[in-house]
């Protein structure tokens, strides 16, 4: 039973744990700094990676405390290389090689989506995973539709050509003068909204399994403008409070309604066992209401403290990495624009 300790550090979480097997969590710290982002509306790269140096080691040590584990237990070190700031990256992968090296163990780089992909792995009770499977991520960064054949067998579909589904929510969050971060300040705006009270445009991009989510944020964008027409464009005045809910809510219903109708059209024609969705985003409650409603074939979703940014998944991946041999050497450099496939 393989014990990995995963370092995480691909944006603004801090992050270190220890996983056994690849399934059970004997730790999971996160040092988010989403307070520090807030006056930015967005995540600041250099102040992230200072943060990050300022916090990696109590994180990591407690991830082993946590675990009841010295350095001396551990089987192998699993990082995140990419995708990600590369300022952050290069943190956590100089904390992991020296780990490695002062203790002589395997160092393994996974990548950060990949590990988003695993976090399935961990949720307690889930039955044995069913091949093919459709892997919907989606998240701050990244928005993208994978098969996965097998374990590190992935075929990408599609993914968005402009703003991830995450991004859209935090730029939509600031339109609508809400707090950072966007995602759970637009859901929790939306809860009291109508979908329907605005009609905003879905783009579909037929024949393609791409994604496109700038022309529905210059949608609402718009709307803003004419209700207010003096008002700047950055949050910094409050609209009326009786529209926010409208506004919040329909956008999320054209985001769910896109997310949800391409994956689940995409599942049907590849004829997957199962759906994957994985990712910040996949949070969201409609989300996974609406997968419920419309996928015909089982719908996976990592549990809430695994949907965001963590440690947990990239060991996951990691344990899988490692039974399967791989092993890297002290001298592998961070990949900011690694894709999965």
């Amino acid at each position: 039973m393989p014990r990995i300790l995963g370092i995480e550090t691909s944006c603004d979480e801090t992050a270190a744990a220890v996983v056994a097997d690849g399934t059970t969590i004997l730790s999971n710290i996160i040092a988010s700094q989403a307070a520090s982002h807030a006056q930015y509306g967005g995540v600041f790269p250099e102040v992230a990676s200072r943060m990050h140096i300022e916090v990696i080691y109590p994180v990591v040590q407690q991830a082993l405390l946590d675990a009841h584990l010295g350095i001396g237990d551990i089987d192998a070190v699993a990082v995140t290389r990419g995708p990600g700031l590369p300022g952050s990256l290069v943190v956590g992968m100089n904390v992991a090689k020296g780990l490695a090296f002062g203790r002589n163990l395997p160092l393994i780089g996974v990548n950060h989506l990949e590990g988003h992909v695993y976090s399935l792995w961990l949720a307690e009770g889930a039955p044995a995973v069913q091949f093919p499977a459709l892997i919907l991520i989606v998240s701050g960064g990244h928005t993208e539709l994978v098969l996965m054949t097998d374990h590190g067998q992935y075929q990408r579909l599609g993914g968005t050509l402009d703003d991830a589904a995450g991004e859209a929510f935090d730029k939509v969050g600031r339109l609508l003068g809400l707090p950072y971060p966007g995602g759970p300040s637009v859901e929790n705006a939306a809860q009291p909204g109508d979908p329907a009270a605005f009609k905003f445009p879905r783009a579909w991009l037929e024949g393609t399994w791409d994604f496109s989510f700038s022309g529905l944020k210059t949608a609402v964008l718009y709307e803003v403008k004419q209700q207010h027409p003096g008002r700047p464009m950055q949050g910094e005045a409050p609209l009326d409070v009786a529209e926010v809910p409208n506004l919040a809510a329909s956008f999320q219903a054209a985001i769910v309604d896109v997310l949800v109708g391409k994956t689940v059209a995409a599942a049907q024609q590849f004829k997957v066992a199962e759906i994957f969705v994985a990712g910040g985003v996949s949070a969201n409650k409609t989300l996974k209401a609406e997968f419920e409603r419309r996928a015909g074939v089982p719908v996976r979703v990592p549990p809430l403290i695994l949907c965001t940014d963590n440690a947990a998944m990239i060991a996951a991946a990691g344990n899988f990495r490692y039974l399967a041999g791989q092993r890297d050497a002290l001298d592998m450099d961070v990949i900011p624009n690694w894709r999965l496939a």
